[in-house]
């Protein structure tokens, strides 16, 4: 019912495994940040027929291929899952990822 009246938007494709786990609501900005599979995503809460916006943060190859070498599987387990997306400061959010095996954080300057 929600597609049929044009209130809401598919974010990807059924087949897509995204792995959404970090949720950060940006009040200020109007923006649903949503941390997944290789991606952070922002969508826009005062606009939800725009197409949201996304970082692409990989893991290395190196890690993936590291990764894939121990036995792991590569669509779902050799991959940067984003796991926590924390405000830092008005300019900031602190992001980190599971990296492939090897964590990594950032901080990520929003717009």
């Amino acid at each position: 019912d929600l597609l049929k009246s044009n209130s809401s938007r598919l974010l990807l494709a059924s087949g897509d495994r995204m792995d959404f786990q970090a949720l950060l609501v940006d009040e200020d900005r109007a923006w649903l940040m949503v941390g997944a599979k290789n991606h952070i995503f922002l969508l826009h809460l005062d606009h939800p027929n725009r197409e949201p916006e996304k970082i692409f943060w990989p893991a290395p190859r190196e890690q993936v291929e590291h990764c894939q070498l121990a036995g792991k599987n590569v669509e779902t387990e050799c991959a940067n899952f984003i796991r926590l997306l924390q405000p830092f400061n008005q300019s900031h959010v602190f992001a980190c990822g599971t990296g492939s095996y090897q964590p990594v954080c950032a901080f990520i300057q929003l717009g």
